[in-house]
């Protein structure tokens, strides 16, 4: 290999490791994103288990609990 080729190869790994580590810092910042997603939906359903059990022990009535208008 001539000095020419070895310095285009050397510029061409230089260059797929700069998209490389775009690509790394793109999808960590879409894992993050996707973490807090998880978190908030994990408070959610928390929540809605706790409504449930409240609604089941009888202490709130629920929207199961009400009799339709018709009646």
């Amino acid at each position: 290999m001539t000095n020419e080729q070895l310095e285009q190869r050397l510029t061409d790994l230089e260059i797929k490791a700069s998209f490389a580590e775009d690509l790394v810092d793109a999808l960590n910042r879409l894992v993050a994103r996707q973490q807090d997603q998880i978190a908030l939906l994990l408070r959610e359903v928390g929540d809605l288990r706790r409504q449930g059990a409240i609604a089941d022990a009888g202490l709130a009535p629920g929207p199961r609990d009400e009799r339709p208008p018709h009646y």
